[in-house]
């Protein structure tokens, strides 16, 4: 049998479709293009079976006309679907088919809930079954048509051994008591749903010294942000691929008014200035022309850490010193077994103790989490009297 078959055209798909509805288990995989485009699309959808690999591609030239006949294969409770990083293969597959998923099982999240130092497929593939995948082909435009072997062989190898995979993580969350929680988590991925992706005007702000900067040069940076995207979307092209974000900074510093000076900035080639250098100087006269006003407290950062009382901190800090022991213990990342905003919402609790109902009622507390260490957890909190 060749080491993997392509599906390009309705016929294959369908006749792929009942084969793979007879399988107890499939390993899935995706691959798109967000390196390449502004509207990013799902390219490639690799599958495999324990009888073989296939590579289905919905960008074939007149072949395929939908993925629908995969809907089954995805909705069935009785199938397992294997995917590495689950989050992203399901987003697409859900915004780009509407898909819905039962049944997956992800080797990212079991390695996390073992405490591998590294969670990558290649990683797991090496150290669980000493074998290296290729990676030449991770930065790939999959939207380019025909497809290279080397492409090919990189899609179908991220496939091919995750039944394999599976199997030696699910022994071992078995053995160390952790198959429930990984379940859960899978469970809780199946219903997650995305919202449609809008385009966000604030975004300037998380750009990597954004907050340093002074009213007028936040306010050019804000235009130059809004320019930016405005040609990404007319270009089809990533923002980052029209001008990086060290750029967009530079110039909201230096606030360029000619080209020459514009051409003098890191990350502006001759190509920017000829392309954009017009509207890069209008956007820095813009800019300049109105401060920019204060950041809203919504903004002012991606966690703001909620207001505590004396007793709260005290409780955190108790907590803290928990998690970290425990994650220890059970050779855990602690931000894994439970991240600092939880452990924020825990602390935060008026009462000095918690029951299991309580704890799993708390915003962020997962259901194993709360059924695993809500008694200690309770212990950690009777201990911190108030003042």
């Amino acid at each position: 049998m060749a080491d993997f078959e392509c599906i390009e055209t309705s016929r294959d798909l369908e006749a792929l479709a009942r084969k793979l509805l007879r399988q107890k288990v499939v390993a899935v995989d995706t691959e798109a293009d967000s390196l390449y485009h502004y509207y990013d699309k799902t390219c490639l959808v690799q599958i495999a079976s324990r009888r073989g690999v296939y590579l289905v591609d919905p960008l074939a030239a007149g072949g395929l006309e939908s993925l629908a006949a995969l809907a089954p294969l995805f909705a069935a409770p009785q199938i397992r679907k294997i995917f590495h990083a689950a989050d992203y293969d399901l987003f697409v597959l859900k915004r780009d088919f509407d898909f819905q998923f039962a049944n997956i099982f992800d080797t990212m999240i079991c390695a996390q809930l073992l405490g591998y130092p590294s969670i990558g497929l290649a990683a797991l593939a090496e150290r669980n079954l000493a074998i290296k995948l290729p990676k030449d082909e991770q930065r790939s435009d999959w939207s380019a048509r025909p497809l290279r072997k080397t492409q090919l062989c990189y899609a179908a190898a991220d496939v091919r051994h995750l039944i394999e995979l599976s199997e030696q993580l699910e022994r071992e969350l078995r053995r160390k008591k952790r198959l429930d929680w990984a379940r859960e988590e899978f469970e809780s991925l199946t219903k997650r749903e995305w919202p449609a992706r809008r385009f966000d005007r604030s975004g300037y702000l998380r750009i990597k010294g954004a907050r340093t900067l002074d009213p007028v040069s936040l306010s050019v940076l804000r235009e130059l942000y809004l320019v930016r995207d405005r040609r990404a979307r007319e270009r089809d092209r990533p923002p980052f691929k029209v001008l990086g974000n060290q750029a967009l900074l530079e110039i909201a510093q230096r606030k360029p008014r000619r080209e020459a000076e514009l051409a003098g900035i890191k990350g502006v080639t001759n190509l920017v200035v000829r392309r954009l250098g017009s509207e890069v100087l209008e956007a820095v006269k813009h800019g300049r022309e109105k401060e920019h006003g204060p950041i809203p407290k919504r903004l002012a950062s991606n966690h703001t850490r909620r207001r505590m009382d004396k007793v709260s901190e005290r409780r955190l800090v108790a907590l803290k010193r928990w998690r970290d022991q425990r994650a220890s213990e059970l050779e855990m990342d602690p931000g894994v077994l439970c991240p600092n905003a939880t452990l924020e919402a825990i602390a935060d609790r008026r009462r000095a103790n918690a029951d299991s109902g309580e704890v799993a009622g708390i915003a962020g507390v997962k259901g194993w989490f709360a059924r695993e260490f809500s008694p200690e957890i309770a212990a950690v909190l009777a201990e911190v009297q108030p003042v």
